[in-house]
């Protein structure tokens, strides 16, 4: 017979799950000790806020679970931030925490206690509200069981974060032997999930509608990364000659040089990509819910369900026309819909003459005669095509919430897919720090982390994080010492403005490499080295602080709507 937390363990192994991401407290410990023995990676940020944002990143690039751990009270509070992401996201995730239960003296006026009666608090109804679903298991088969229904559900459907709430005794208790009902399968038994496709009708009528339009539209959503459909939604867009548009959870489903290519839609997207799909006959809508900023928040005259026809291919029916009427849904699996229409193509003769012409104009939107330019101090444009100028197939970006995550999605074209990942479920500050280090460990790619001083100040003691793991990624902060979205809302706001934080003494406080850049024809040279470099690197860019997100980045739709529903 063997220990509870040992046969966790074992069952992790089985999953081949590579790390886990978490922070020692409460009855995890004991999860902890027995992974001592094991092959698993544990990663050990400084809180459990990072350790919930590595494991989201995690489960995001690799589309499988990220595993998350730490004591109840801080997985439930500083940790829900890496949960919301993955659960607005769709990034697979487990977290396996405890309720800090103390045994007999749980019921006087407890201390830590999580469990949701008299004196504490309730951690599963916090996890209630961040988690796709929660188990909180009282005997060692339930919790085994729990353990493996998490992951199970983590990947079923539409992906996100699930929870095993581990109660104290079951994880020290012994495994009963498994001889009466109900039996305990195998791990592998029990995760197992079928993958969904649309009906031949619907794919039918979707392709006969692709194949008789003028001017198709393909809007790739998040979806296409969840299922790693790139090969397909490449196919599909070739085979319809259909220009694509990305959302900005989409961004990098298709290499931005494609010369079916056309941007990012949504109201601080680009204009040519706004542009081409409110001209499309037919917008086949491809893992994408349409939230209020890729819609340009509802403009009537972006897109026209009256007037345009729509396909909707989701995983979830609810999601397919939830904000638009769609005139088909294609319910499924992206990979399987996007194939699906591939091999229908053959029953017609699809074709425009529409479409690479309207994709290369919208590719204009890259390149703003201010990415180019030697003004000082910095505009967010130079400095943002300066990144551009060293991104490469093999390397990773993460950005931030904040202005610096708009500036990037216009003026870095992504070279290849899978190249960009944004924070951009629940859009917390602070991701993308922790996010990179998270790709950095778990990847052989070169990465590269941008954010606002705003968002860097909140997580960087990732940069330490990076050091212990003997991982390089390049920080690079654009730094116009505010909390500059708010701030240019209104400048009159209390609290938008912060002390000039010396970066590049705190990168030198923990191990890593610092530099600071005011000018623009010194731009290159640093980032250059700081992502050759064998050791954390942080680029302070001094971006100017009076040039307007808004007014440069306004989608024209947005403007119609008034803007700043952001």
């Amino acid at each position: 017979m063997t220990k509870v937390s040992t046969e966790i363990v074992r069952t992790l192994e089985r999953l081949d799950v590579e790390y886990l991401f978490g922070y020692p407290g409460g009855r995890a410990i004991e999860l902890l000790e027995e992974l001592a023995a094991s092959d698993i990676e544990v990663v050990r940020p400084r809180d459990e806020r990072e350790a919930s944002v590595m494991a989201e990143m995690y489960g995001r690039l690799h589309r499988k679970p990220g595993v998350l751990t730490g004591q109840g009270p801080w997985i439930g509070s500083i940790g829900a931030i890496g949960q919301m992401e993955a659960r607005l996201g769709s990034s697979p995730m487990v977290a396996i925490t405890e309720a800090s239960e103390r045994g007999d003296y749980s019921t006087l006026a407890p201390y830590q206690q999580a469990r949701g009666d008299y004196g504490g608090f309730a951690l599963p109804k916090i996890l209630d509200g961040i988690t796709k679903e929660w188990w909180f298991p009282r005997t060692p088969n339930e919790t085994l069981r729990s353990t493996q229904l998490a992951f199970k559900h983590a990947t079923a459907g539409r992906p996100g974060p699930t929870a095993v709430v581990l109660d104290g005794d079951a994880v020290t208790a012994e495994v009963p032997a498994n001889d009466d009902p109900p039996a305990l399968w195998s791990p592998e038994e029990q995760t197992k999930n079928w993958e969904s496709s649309p009906t031949a009708t619907d794919v039918e009528r979707a392709a006969e509608h692709l194949a008789n339009a003028d001017r198709p539209v393909i809007v790739a959503g998040n979806g296409v990364h969840a299922a790693g459909a790139y090969d397909e939604l490449e196919a599909v867009a070739e085979t319809y000659d259909a220009v694509v548009a990305t959302s900005y959870l989409g961004k990098s489903t298709i290499a931005e040089t494609h010369d079916l290519a056309a941007g990012v839609i949504g109201s601080f997207g680009h204009e040519g990509a706004n542009q081409a799909v409110s001209e499309a006959d037919v917008l086949l809508v491809v893992g994408c819910r349409l939230n209020p900023m890729d819609t340009n928040w509802q403009a009537a005259s972006f897109i026209r369900p009256d007037e345009q026809t729509i396909l909707h291919a989701d995983i979830d029916t609810r999601n397919a026309g939830w904000v638009y009427p769609a005139d088909v849904g294609l319910i499924g699996d992206a990979k399987h819909s996007l194939s699906a229409l591939g091999e229908a193509a053959a029953a017609f003769a699809p074709g425009n003459d529409w479409a690479r012409d309207r994709a290369r104009d919208a590719r204009e939107s890259f390149r703003v005669p201010e990415c180019d330019t030697d003004d000082e101090p910095i505009l967010p444009q130079r400095a943002v095509a300066a990144i551009d100028d060293i991104v490469d197939e093999n390397t990773l970006v993460t950005a931030d919430s904040g202005n610096n995550r708009f500036w990037l999605l216009n003026y870095l074209q992504t070279p290849a897919r899978r190249t960009y990942f944004g924070s951009g479920g629940v859009g917390g500050m602070g991701w993308a720090g922790p996010a990179a280090v998270s790709a950095a460990i778990t990847t052989d790619k070169d990465v590269i982390a941008v954010a606002g001083d705003g968002g860097f100040t909140m997580t960087m003691t990732c940069i330490e994080t990076a050091v212990e793991y003997g991982v390089a990624p390049t920080f690079v902060v654009l730094n116009d010492t505010s909390l500059g979205m708010v701030r240019q809302m209104d400048d009159e706001i209390p609290g938008v403005d912060f002390h000039d934080t010396d970066f590049v003494q705190v990168a030198e406080g923990f191990g890593a490499e610092g530099m600071r850049v005011r000018s623009p024809g010194d731009l290159a040279d640093p980032l250059e080295s700081a992502k050759a470099a064998d050791v954390p690197t942080v680029v302070d860019v001094r971006i100017d602080r009076d040039e307007e997100m808004v007014d440069a980045l306004q989608s024209s739709f947005y403007e119609e709507v008034g803007g700043l529903h952001e």
